[in-house]
């Protein structure tokens, strides 16, 4: 059953709204894993490091989308909460063309420098062979990746979040079975499972952009538009935050395997990919909620709601801290079985891996509220106070932390910086609710 934007919501409610889209990210980012389970089991250890290695540069430019899906949805949320459903329709359609026009663009840049990139941050030999051979593929998919991004968010200011659940498990399918069938089965090595993400990422973005330029009973179709210059300005930032987010987790990805292969050499690389890997998939959960409450948010501030806004912060901080006690326990209890599905034939790369989550498990109890945080001021608009907690939180931290903790700690001094780059961006978060408290009326 749809629930308006506009209804009261209780805990119950809230669960019922933002329960597909915690779904629909989990979900992406477990059939984002199964590429690293095939590959790390049936290829090899170095090809399945040659996919960390360049996945950040990948998500780079795949988050384009998820600017514009974020930004997008908060600016049409507000627009519909002030009454003005067929301009929100219109945002809607310029931001899906704009997006998708970027997606081209960033498909032919990326072609042109992945070999100079991979060579620049240190890939040599088979590594740097694997890395392309992965990259070009998924590269050619980066239009749909890009939509997929987007439409995750935009579902649910459509009130079809759950349509937006259904469109992941599809593509999720996708990928699973083709790895299975182009790795186990047909044996075609990592360009098989290149070939299998790439085709679900069409699946994951086509849909959607078939479903919304036919008739439906959502909140938006795609159709005419005319250009609007300072609603794109707005749009991006508003989104700016999710993408430097995202940005900064890429390029501190980038530096922490430079430091890893730098301490302890590939072993590091891929214990850190598979440390990524279950991270993706906890900090989901964080993400799915955010992006399930953003257009709520949205939608009251436009309508000038001030207690519904005070409702939903304060529930949403009691959910989050549910979810952080869970998430640190579950990364405690599975943290043998789960590095061992990537790292069990390897009985010292397993214990590195192991060791790895004794340490980072405790970031989960804070990094949620930072995301929130990020994902609350996008909501209402406030696109520089978003943008600051997320530079802050994965960037500025987390390079000064893995810069000096490893001079300090060596190796657990790399995966502790993670914990502290969290505990200092949910300082700042505070810092920010507190004072943008009377401004927003929450």
């Amino acid at each position: 059953m749809r629930i308006p934007l506009s209804d009261h919501f209780d805990y119950k409610k809230l669960l019922r709204f933002t329960l597909p889209s915690m779904i629909t990210l989990v979900f992406t980012s477990i059939y984002g894993v199964v590429d690293g389970f095939f590959v790390s089991n049936y290829v090899g250890k170095t090809p399945f490091t040659a996919v960390n290695f360049i996945m950040p540069f990948l998500m780079i430019l795949g988050c384009v989308g998820f600017m514009f899906g974020t930004g997008g949805g908060a600016l049409i949320a507000v627009t519909m909460g002030q009454g003005k459903a067929e301009k929100a329709r219109s945002l809607f359609s310029l931001i899906v063309y704009v997006s998708g026009l970027c997606g081209v663009v960033l498909m032919i840049l990326g072609l042109i420098f992945l070999r100079p990139l991979a060579v620049f941050l240190g890939a040599e030999g088979q590594l740097l062979e694997d890395s392309v051979t992965y990259g070009r593929i998924i590269l050619l998919a980066i239009p749909a990746y890009i939509l997929q991004y987007e439409f995750q968010c935009l579902f649910a200011t459509a009130e079809k979040a759950s349509l937006g659940l259904g469109v992941t498990i599809a593509a999720g399918c996708t990928n699973i079975v083709l790895d299975a069938l182009f790795v186990a089965v047909f044996q075609w090595g990592l360009l098989g499972a290149a070939v299998a993400t790439a085709l679900s990422q069409v699946v994951g973005g086509v849909i959607p952009l078939i479903y919304f330029a036919r008739p439906n009973n959502s909140l938006l179709r795609l159709g005419r538009t005319r250009f609007d210059g300072r609603a794109l300005v707005k749009v991006c930032t508003n989104g700016s935050s999710e993408l430097l987010n995202n940005i900064s987790m890429s390029l501190v990805s980038m530096l922490y395997n430079f430091q890893l292969l730098r301490y302890i050499g590939e072993d590091g690389v891929a214990a850190y990919g598979v440390l990524m890997y279950v991270s993706l998939v906890f900090q989901a959960v964080f993400i799915g909620y955010s992006v399930g409450t953003a257009p709520i948010i949205g939608y009251h501030y436009g309508a000038q709601n001030s207690p519904e806004l005070k409702g939903l912060l304060k529930k949403s901080l009691v959910l989050l801290g549910g979810f952080a006690v869970v998430m640190f326990g579950a990364s405690y209890l599975l943290a043998q079985p789960l590095s061992f599905v990537f790292t069990g034939y390897d009985k010292d790369l397993l214990a590195l891996t192991v060791r790895a989550f004794s340490l980072f498990a405790f970031s989960f109890l804070f990094s949620g509220y930072v995301i929130f945080g990020s994902s609350f001021f996008t909501a209402l608009n406030n696109g520089l106070v978003s943008a600051a907690i997320s530079f802050l939180r994965t960037l500025v931290f987390q390079v000064a932390a893995v810069l000096i903790f490893p001079l300090i700690w060596r190796v657990d001094g790399i995966w502790l910086s993670m914990v502290a780059a969290e505990v200092l961006a949910l300082g700042v978060t505070v810092i920010f609710l507190g004072v943008k408290r009377k401004r927003y009326g929450y």
